[in-house]
């Protein structure tokens, strides 16, 4: 076995506790049970995303906490064990992929909407994609490991700098290349089964999002999770982890849990939403057959009772029969479902020019049309699925696109406020646009209210929409803003500016919320300076990790 870093070594006078043996034993593994071990912690950490195929076994009774402190407390003393860069690459890979694994998989369902052309993509949905995911977590150990060695880190400077690592990676894993920042660990605490997975008050500690985004709250959770790791070591300073630990949760929940008691559940006067959730399966939403059952679907639900008070109604994405704009007669049957005075908010393929074939653009699109028909507004979906709703590289990739439609989609211009007759200004968000923090709101023109209308029947009841409610109940708290979600099938909800979900729809369950639309908060601190908070907490952790190194020199050094 290779020789251990000198600090997992020491012994302590008399016996060593439990966890002292344990955090030796997970230290010295090596070779494939080092990985395999890594591989399962980090499969295990996915659970407190959203439930897996694991849960069942806890009958949900594990909370989210124990589960991060033993992933990231385990992948802290398998660290300890760390004896080169190569090493230090493959542990963080090893972490990664399960990691992804586990909380990814269900990305595959999509492809069996149309297993007969796509079976040949499963194994990359499956494997490929969390192996390329996990170079981001493996690129974390590495550089956690450098810094280690370099300045000699140990006790609690390394797990900070571990976090602080571990967030750097996520954070680039959001912004390189088209992004890709779904299941941050921060998210632990937005859970949505049914309305709170996790430990009492997790609603609490996601109010730190207002201040730090998504990628400081990832910061803290996993500083967090990982501390209780120094009970593993020997000295001085095992018990100050936990506590620091603590505090770091403990912190937050207060001041969230004050912030939720005063904030007042203040609504629009005169705005009620009607949110349609028709749950129409998508082997059948693609038949060309089903269109005009699928249409009228929408229509009755649209039209149930109670319609007279409504102001606006929401279909989710691509609900309306593609290019409105250029039937006359779909325009007119909508119209006849429309609010007196008010309008019909919905998801559809939009195309220029309006006359001739093939059209040069399509988008996948929010349309509004009012009591006569007429498009009032339009928004143009910015962030694209690649191989979902475009396939990178065409030139080179002979292949369809996995959303049947008249082609690729075309790009839009990026977050934009509408102005709508009878409605506060709104920024519309398509399907996965709500998982990117910092990007869901024009910064010019700040809207009143987010709309997120989305299809996550694609991927049946799989973890995947909890995840993707997840990620925007988050946004909600991030901006400030309150939350319209109309899906096809996935969860529908109505969210206020806190991220309480005052009401939703579940996983295919047919028919819809009526909701009044609430007040939105002035702009939170993330709304107004982004991710340059995440930054300066991340200084803070360094003085921090530089502080503690100095204090451990001197403690250490001869009298």
């Amino acid at each position: 076995m290779a020789e251990l870093p000198s600090e997992i070594l020491l012994r302590a006078a008399g016996p060593m506790a439990p966890l002292q043996r344990a955090a030796l034993w997970i230290a010295g593994l090596s070779s494939w049970r080092r990985h395999g071990l890594a591989a399962i912690l980090g499969a295990l950490a996915a659970k407190a995303m959203a439930p897996v195929d694991l849960a069942p076994l806890f009958s949900g009774s594990l909370d989210v906490a124990p589960v991060l402190v033993v992933s990231f407390s385990g992948l802290v003393w398998l660290h300890d064990g760390t004896t080169s860069r190569r090493d230090a690459l493959l542990l963080g890979w090893s972490f990664g992929f399960g990691f992804f694994v586990a909380g990814l998989y269900w990305i595959a369902a999509a492809l069996f909407v149309d297993i007969a052309q796509f079976w040949w993509l499963v194994p990359f949905a499956v494997a490929a994609l969390p192996a390329g995911l996990a170079l981001t977590t493996a690129l974390a150990l590495l550089l956690d490991y450098e810094a280690r060695r370099r300045f000699a880190l140990i006790g609690s400077a390394r797990i900070l700098a571990l976090a602080l690592a571990w967030s750097a990676a996520e954070y680039l894993r959001g912004h390189v290349l088209s992004g890709f920042p779904w299941n941050l660990v921060g998210y632990a605490w937005a859970g949505v089964m049914p309305d709170t997975l996790g430990l009492p008050g997790s609603l609490d500690v996601l109010q730190l999002a207002s201040i730090t985004g998504i990628y400081g709250l990832s910061l803290v959770t996993v500083a967090a999770a990982a501390l209780p790791a120094r009970l593993g070591d020997f000295g001085r300073g095992r018990r100050a982890g936990v506590a620091a630990a603590l505090l770091l949760i403990a912190v937050p929940a207060l001041g969230g849990a004050w912030r939720l008691a005063h904030g007042a559940r203040e609504t629009v006067p005169g705005v009620t939403l009607r949110l349609v959730q028709p749950s129409i399966p998508q082997t059948f939403k693609n038949d060309p057959r089903a269109e005009v059952q699928n249409f009228q679907r929408l229509l009755a639900l649209s039209a149930a009772q109670g319609a007279d008070k409504i102001t606006a109604i929401i279909w989710p994405e691509a609900a309306a029969p593609p290019l409105l704009e250029r039937y006359p007669n779909l325009r007119q049957a909508i119209a006849a479902v429309v609010p007196r005075g008010g309008l019909l908010i919905t998801g559809a393929e939009r195309a220029e020019p309006i006359q001739g074939w093939p059209p040069q653009h399509v988008w996948n699109s929010v349309v509004a049309l009012d009591d006569r028909g007429d498009i009032v507004g339009t928004y143009d979906k910015a962030r694209l699925v690649p191989f979902g709703e475009y396939v990178p590289l065409r030139g080179f990739l002979p292949m369809d696109k996995i959303a049947p439609s008249i082609g690729d989609f075309s790009r839009g211009p990026g977050p934009r406020t509408l102005s709508l007759p009878g409605l506060p200004a709104v920024s519309p968000l398509v399907c996965y646009e709500a998982i990117f923090p910092g990007a869901v709101t024009d910064p010019q023109h700040r809207p009143h209210w987010l709309l997120n209308v989305t299809n996550d029947a694609w991927y049946g009841r799989t973890p995947g929409p909890l995840q993707h409610l997840a990620s925007a109940r988050t946004r909600a708290v991030e901006e400030g803003l309150p939350l319209m979600r109309a899906a096809n099938n996935g969860i529908s909800a109505a969210i206020d500016p806190y991220g309480r979900v005052l009401a939703r729809l579940d996983l295919d369950a047919v028919g819809v919320l009526d909701e009044r639309l609430p007040r939105d908060l002035p702009a939170t601190v993330y709304a107004q300076f982004g991710d340059s908070i995440y930054l300066a907490l991340s200084l803070l952790f360094l003085a921090s990790i530089a502080l503690l190194t100095r204090y451990e020199v001197k403690r250490n050094a001869p009298s």
